[in-house]
């Protein structure tokens, strides 16, 4: 197989002092910050931070935390995981992460999706009847806008341009992924625009998604586009042992699945329901030992080329959540690689 990229996402979930106290925001930014520098030192390849706008979550501009990062680290690659495109506009996000890529001597990504959460639309002003359409627009202008050339462009959910050109420049192609939850026609689409299909998967076997990438394989050839690399991402958690990640990610976890579930409809979590996810299904919990085979598993069940753990999901503790961090780049990378090898 071959060398397989691994990543570490967050959307800057609020976590907790030892004793138990939330942090504040501002805090819970700063310690996102301090692990990624620890992931940068422990190894592993790219960081995603998520686009959210609610109280439980601290990151709603990826690219600002990126760009602070990207001057305590020196080889990590900085993504936004996702920057919700739709409520955004393509020009002004482009605008930001040419800047990151500066500060970052080229190490910018962008993962852009049409967001999972839709507080940003009404926040921003836009229509939640647009939903298909703006991204769709603003994906056919942001995809113009990686040629760093005058772009001509008209479309209904923005100003039209004329020969617009966009600074700064970076000299380069910046590497985008489309974040996709299993919609083939989101699959098709990306294919289309020739960029990187980057999976979202948060619960049932990672299996099921094969044919989706079967699908968005058989597209790039048909639309005669070059292969481009395939990723996943699937929540987790890292601990000394199965036992103790289990007892630190539990209660967060169903915290936070609670919160969501109330929204949409979902039972409360139970606790046989996790245990099944963990042992059958998404999550990736436990020693680094049974995560790394867990995630060598899921890989070869995809077929993808970069694995990204969600390691926050829900108010862990922060010493834990740095911990989880080492462990993953110091120990479960190495361990999948070898597995996969």
């Amino acid at each position: 197989m071959s060398e397989i990229e691994f990543g570490l996402d967050t959307f800057g979930d609020v976590p907790t002092d030892d004793d138990g106290t939330l942090l504040s925001h501002p805090r819970a930014i700063r310690q996102v910050v301090d692990e990624v520098v620890l992931a940068d030192q422990a190894g592993v390849d790219v960081v995603a931070l998520g686009e959210h706008h609610r109280p439980e979550y601290s990151i709603s501009s990826p690219e600002t935390v990126l760009a602070g990062i990207a001057t305590r680290t020196s080889r990590i690659r900085l993504s936004s995981g996702v920057t919700v495109l739709s409520s955004d506009d393509p020009v002004r996000v482009y605008q930001r992460f040419a800047t990151l890529d500066a500060l970052s001597e080229g190490r910018a990504e962008v993962i852009v999706g049409r967001g999972s959460f839709t507080e940003s639309f009404p926040l921003f002003g836009y229509d939640m009847s647009d939903y298909e359409v703006l991204f769709e627009e603003k994906l056919d202008l942001f995809v113009r806008l990686l040629d760093e050339k005058p772009v001509t462009w008209s479309g209904h959910t923005r100003a039209a341009l004329n020969g617009a050109e966009v600074y700064p420049t970076t000299g380069r192609r910046i590497p985008v992924w489309v974040g996709v939850g299993g919609s083939p026609e989101s699959v098709v689409r990306t294919a289309r625009y020739d960029l990187g299909l980057m999976l979202a998967i948060i619960g049932g076997p990672p299996g099921r998604f094969a044919p989706y990438v079967d699908l968005y394989h058989r597209a790039v050839e048909q639309f005669g586009n070059p292969a481009r690399p395939v990723g996943m991402h699937a929540p987790g958690f890292v601990a000394e042992t199965d036992e103790e990640a289990r007892a630190v990610f539990y209660g967060p976890y169903k915290t936070q699945m609670d919160r969501i579930g109330a929204l949409r409809g979902w039972p409360p979590l139970a606790r046989e329901r996790f245990d099944a996810e963990i042992e059958q299904g998404a999550l990736h919990v436990g020693s680094p030992e049974t995560v790394a085979r867990k995630i060598a598993d899921s890989v070869r069940a995809v077929g993808a080329q970069r694995f990204d753990l969600i390691y926050t999901v829900g108010p862990q503790p922060v010493s834990a959540r740095l911990k989880a961090v080492e462990l993953y780049g110091t120990r479960v990378i190495p361990m999948v690689r070898e597995l996969l090898a």
